[in-house]
């Protein structure tokens, strides 16, 4: 089992704390004592029922659900959310500034709800007392969004103010100009603005997906997922990085936030990676990375996929199986990057008192995997992601109770309660911000004049250049921002420009996705790595870089799948069962090439001729085709020869028995 971080490591943990709270809302939120933390109780409460209720059984109209849900968001940010980072977090009551902000979020949006059919009737009519409301409610969703979100309000508001500046911008990017009417009734009045689909996608699947994974979380499932993975790869050569990767990956696409992840279960994995013999930067970056991945890994995919799928208006099936591939490559490539680093340094894996019985795991915490089973084996029976989602909770609570050491008691589910409607209050104010650029975005088509800019810009819309601007662009959109609202973003703005290029829609969205994802890991806003040195008490550089290499993969599948989809199973291609095996076979293989070339061991050190050879063999590998496949694997086949050969020669052959 885990033994607890050394003394040593106790001071970069605190500095850990201390980046969290500086670059994550979520760790500095107020906390109240006496009838106002007894009040907010019941309010987090009353959120829950109302979620779960009109997402599934209730009846209610998308414009009325998405209007409570984001009075609960502001209400909830205004009481939790400090209003500058100094301020003191225990407290009795909440400002009177908040309480007047409350009232205005509060008031404007049941204005809205109580009128909304009359304006809609009207063909978006309306009267200046309600252009106010709508200008009152966008400044109160401004300041809820600096105190949630931080980075993407500014975003937010160059985006705003792109509706009216835009008209001073010469060629694609530029337009007429839109008056101040227009704008508002666009961004609050109407379904393309900060009631649109960003608000939506929180009311429904990121609500319920984050309350999914704090009642996984407080039945146990997260330390069942560590002592599984210790049984699984803790003996083995790097075994602690090993078992960082695996747990991370797993809990990573349940919570969606690579951010979240590193801050809970790095506090674990890094430093018993540094005490096996890692570097620090190293072992930061490996849990950075394998936190990132969560928010693409099937089958949950951080709840990205079901919103992929309802954008896509596909099976989530396909959404599932198109993304399997890249997150098996993702993966393969870290492991076997930890597991040379390990041969390299000569580390060995825990020791076998260090490691949990397999059966013993199973036999007492296996039960807890039966609320992702419900959830996977609705789906594929024709339950919608939402009912699926609401069932597996009671499914969690009930399998919580098949042993006594997992009971999930009324206290532990009232705690699972308040940690998940608390959790998804940051990325639900994410998203209501971001209906102000998807808002801007449709009004000034600002979409498809980006994609005619980049066209024009590589000549005639070369696919795999255009494919280059948008990994940039999808990067810079997704830095800082949750998986889920990045994703959001960049299927706007980004995703259009690889349709208008010649992309099959489900690849433009996947490979935005992984880069909105990759820029958790992309300096110089690599939020993951950032907090992960925090914890490693590591150069914070170092480690996004270390972070970018480990990573590596993650940055090169997406460009070749994009002309040739091949590697997603289940989109339609022109290849047999036959040639998908066999290019996912090969795939792997030129993962193994790249990650062997960069790590620069193999059975010794490579020299530096070897890695050329390796990292040059790579690409024919990835690549479909039999004769880039057959010249990638000669390349390999030629290094791993050499090394066979010199090795044998290398080892001292055995003393004689008699030879004393």
């Amino acid at each position: 089992m885990h033994q607890p971080p050394e003394s040593k490591d106790l001071p970069a943990q605190q500095k850990a704390q201390e980046l969290l709270e500086e670059r994550e809302a979520d760790f500095r939120m107020r906390v109240y004592t006496g009838p106002m933390n007894r009040l907010l109780i019941i309010l987090l409460c009353v959120w829950t029922c109302f979620q779960l209720y009109f997402t599934t059984w209730g009846a209610i109209s998308a414009i009325n659900l998405r209007a409570f849900h984001c009075m609960f968001l502001l209400l909830f940010t205004f009481l939790l959310f400090p209003a500058y980072r100094r301020e003191k977090r225990k407290r009795s009551l909440p400002p009177l500034f908040d309480i007047a902000l409350i009232a205005i979020s509060s008031g404007s949006l049941f204005y809205l709800v109580v009128n909304y059919p009359r304006i809609a009737q009207q063909g978006g009519r309306v009267t200046s007392f309600e252009l106010v409301i709508a200008g009152a409610a966008l400044l109160a969703i401004f300041e809820a969004a600096r105190r949630a979100s931080g980075n993407l309000t500014l975003l937010a508001l160059l985006f705003l103010a792109y509706n009216w500046f835009g008209a001073y911008l010469p060629g694609y990017l530029g337009h007429n100009g839109f008056t101040l009417k227009r704008v508002l009734v666009t961004q609050f009045w109407g379904t393309q603005g900060v009631l649109g689909t960003g608000i939506g996608v929180s009311a429904t699947y990121i609500f319920l997906f984050v309350l999914f994974g704090a009642f996984l979380k407080h039945s146990g499932f997260s330390r069942f997922i560590n002592d599984f993975s210790l049984t699984l790869v803790g003996q083995t050569s790097g075994g602690p990085a090993k078992v960082a990767v695996v747990a991370s990956a797993l809990l990573g696409m349940i919570n969606g936030s690579a951010i979240a992840n590193v801050a809970t279960t790095g506090t674990i994995t890094i430093p018993l990676m540094k005490r096996t013999g890692y570097k620090k930067e190293f072992a930061g970056a490996v849990e950075a990375v394998a936190s990132t991945g969560g928010q693409f890994c099937p089958p949950i995919m951080g709840a990205v996929g079901f919103v992929m799928a309802e954008f896509l208006n596909l099976s989530y099936t396909k959404v599932m199986l198109a993304a399997i591939v890249p997150a098996l490559l993702y993966y393969a490539g870290l492991l076997l990057a930890v597991h040379l680093e390990a041969k390299r340094l000569g580390l060995s894996g825990l020791a076998k008192e260090n490691i949990p019985d397999a059966m013993l795991v199973l036999r007492r915490q296996g039960h807890l995997i039966l609320p992702l089973v419900s959830l996977i084996g609705m789906m594929f029976w024709g339950f919608t992601p939402l009912y699926a989602a609401v069932l597996s909770i009671f499914v969690t609570i009930a399998a919580s109770w098949l042993r006594k050491e997992t009971r999930m008691t009324p206290a532990i589910i009232l705690e699972a309660v308040i940690e998940g409607s608390r959790g998804a209050i940051s990325v639900g104010v994410c998203c209501v911000i971001i209906g102000v650029i998807i808002g801007t975005v449709t009004l000034t088509s600002m979409g498809l004049n980006m994609g005619y800019l980049i066209l024009s810009f590589v000549n005639g819309g070369s696919l795999y250049l255009t494919g280059l601007l948008v990994m940039i662009m999808s990067c810079i959109l997704g830095m800082g921002v949750p998986g889920v609202a990045a994703y959001v973003i960049v299927q706007a703005v980004a995703v259009p420009v690889l349709i208008k290029a010649g992309a099959i829609p489900i690849v433009a969205h996947l490979f935005c996705l992984i880069y909105a994802c990759l820029s958790n890991i992309t300096p110089p806003v690599a939020m993951s790595a950032y907090v992960a040195a925090g914890i490693a008490g590591s150069d914070q550089t170092k480690t996004g870089l270390w972070a970018v290499r480990l990573g590596l993969v993650g940055f090169l599948i997406p460009f070749f799948f994009l002309d040739n989809p091949i590697l997603l199973v289940g989109v339609e291609s022109n290849a047999s069962l036959t040639a998908t095996f066999w290019a996912v076979a090969t795939a792997l293989i030129g993962t193994t090439s790249l990650v062997m070339g960069l790590e620069g061991w193999i059975l010794y050190r490579a020299s530096l001729i070897e890695r050329l050879l390796l990292i040059g063999s790579a690409p024919f590998l990835l690549l479909p085709g039999v004769y880039s496949d057959f010249i990638g694997i000669g390349g390999l086949a030629a290094v791993l020869l050499y090394q066979t050969f010199h090795a044998r020669r290398k080892t001292p052959a055995p003393a004689p028995e008699n030879s004393k």
